[in-house]
């Protein structure tokens, strides 16, 4: 008898991706389709359409189904055993929604085997060219949010975060705002996770927790839709977002769709899809009091917190792993690309070179600090940099040593007052980082580095 298996999805920006693993959590499959390579055809650049204005950013919702079609097919041709699946699950870029057409829901149950899904369900899509996190057009629905509750904290208070251009509720009082007829044709309202995980289902899968903390809608202390969030966003929009869930929820069966194509099992279970963010903390098995830190062109730092304290900061969203906590996100836009440029100026390139000038000055870099933001910061909004002695006075530069030390301690340092702003407290001197390798002493924990594959 063969073995069971299990699928995990990731719905990224660029690329849709499939992984399959055995009961002993060993790969036995993996492939992904590239949007901008392999469906030319709706011509996405990195996976999105950048319009006239630069400031909305949108991706076909038929772009993501048809992808899921290509890979299920390459799957099928290699002969990999769907009917030993025993249950699925995934991930999809966070904020990202969907607004599926009065009527869809049956379409979506009934779809016939004979049709790839994007065939079935091209006229099921109010919107055919989804908002997704890279837009920052709602800036006037993001400031009539905060007013409507009372400001910018009390919103962060509600919902975890301040009001944000990329958040779903932002996007959907613009949808209502400027197109108010598609809004009205709008059945359904899903996140790119749910609406991953209703293309399975054959229905419309509830939003989940975690996701659904990052839309400025959900109240995060009782897991439930603000009353005040959606009056001020768009109205009838409870009945459009549906009854959110637990992130690890068993949703139901799998669609017949999939079993008659594919030979998937009848019992292969659908459990809920998350949001990207979260998913990376679920994947990298942090506990309360861990830490994960992403160094990448911008850095991610990702906690388990206990008791959050939401800021004008940062995020606070429930825990997809435990629904009673939760988990701080912060971002920080100037990351290896500003590490980069002083390697450059200072260590002639080398990485070597910037570790031996980073050894050869002392923790504390003799009272000397900077701060460095090519672009605009996220957290703090801050641009330029700034660099101070030990005098607490303000110069222009510093030695090539001491500005490799400055740089890092300064980010680092960052991360950790902006994570206790959020309710991080040293409790336990222990951390999973993610790509970590300095300063974890900064933060008060060990470093542990997981590499990525």
């Amino acid at each position: 008898m063969a073995a069971p298996s299990f699928l995990g999805w990731d719905f990224s920006t660029q690329q849709l991706k499939v992984i399959a693993i055995d009961e002993h959590l060993r790969v036995i499959y993996e492939d992904n389709v590239n949007f901008d390579k392999d469906l030319p055809e709706f011509k996405t650049q990195g996976g999105a359409h950048v319009h006239g204005d630069r400031l909305t950013v949108t991706s076909p919702v038929l772009m993501w189904v048809k992808a899921l079609d290509m890979i299920l097919e390459k799957m099928k041709s290699s002969g990999f055993n769907f009917s030993q699946v025993r249950a699925l699950s995934g991930a999809g870029q966070q904020h990202g929604s969907v607004y599926w057409k009065k009527g869809s829901i049956q379409i979506l149950k009934n779809a016939s085997p004979k049709l790839p899904l994007h065939q079935a369900l091209k006229a099921c899509f109010a919107i055919s060219d989804s908002p997704i996190w890279m837009d920052s057009s709602t800036a006037s629905q993001c400031s009539a949010l905060e007013n409507a509750v009372g400001g910018a904290q009390r919103l962060a208070n509600i919902t975890g975060s301040r009001a944000y251009e990329r958040f779903t509720g932002n996007q959907i009082a613009k949808i209502y705002n400027q197109n108010p007829e598609v809004y009205a044709q709008t059945e359904r309202i899903s996140l790119v996770s749910s609406f991953a995980a209703s293309l399975f289902l054959g229905a419309y899968a509830p939003i989940d927790y975690s996701d659904g903390s990052g839309m400025n809608l959900l109240q995060i202390w009782d897991k439930s839709w603000s009353a005040s969030c959606l009056d001020a966003c768009a109205p009838e929009l409870v009945e459009k977002l549906g009854n959110p869930v637990p992130s690890h929820s068993v949703l139901g069966s799998i669609s017949p769709y999939y079993i008659q194509r594919y030979g998937f099992s009848p019992d292969c279970k659908i459990v809920a899809f998350t949001g990207d963010n979260p998913a990376s903390l679920a994947g990298m098995r942090l506990e309360e009091g861990d830490i994960a830190i992403s160094l990448g062109t911008s850095d991610t730092l990702f906690l388990w917190i206990q008791e959050p304290t939401p800021a004008l900061e940062g995020h606070i969203l429930c825990n997809p792993v435990d629904s009673q906590t939760y988990m701080a996100l912060l971002c920080f836009k100037n990351g290896s690309l500003m590490r980069e440029r002083i390697r450059n100026e200072c260590a002639s390139g080398s990485w070597d070179e910037f570790s031996k000038a980073l050894s050869s000055t002392v923790a504390g870099n003799n009272g000397n600090l900077g701060f460095y933001f090519d672009v605009m910061e996220i957290t703090p909004e801050a641009v330029g940099v700034h660099r101070f002695n030990s005098d607490n006075q303000k110069v222009l530069n510093f030695p090539k040593e001491v500005e490799i030390r400055a740089l890092i301690e300064g980010q680092f340092m960052a991360k950790r007052i902006h994570a206790e702003k959020l309710g991080y407290k040293v409790r336990r001197r222990k951390s999973k980082c993610f790509q970590l390798t300095l300063f974890p002493s900064l933060l008060g924990v060990r470093n542990f580095s997981e590499q990525a594959k």
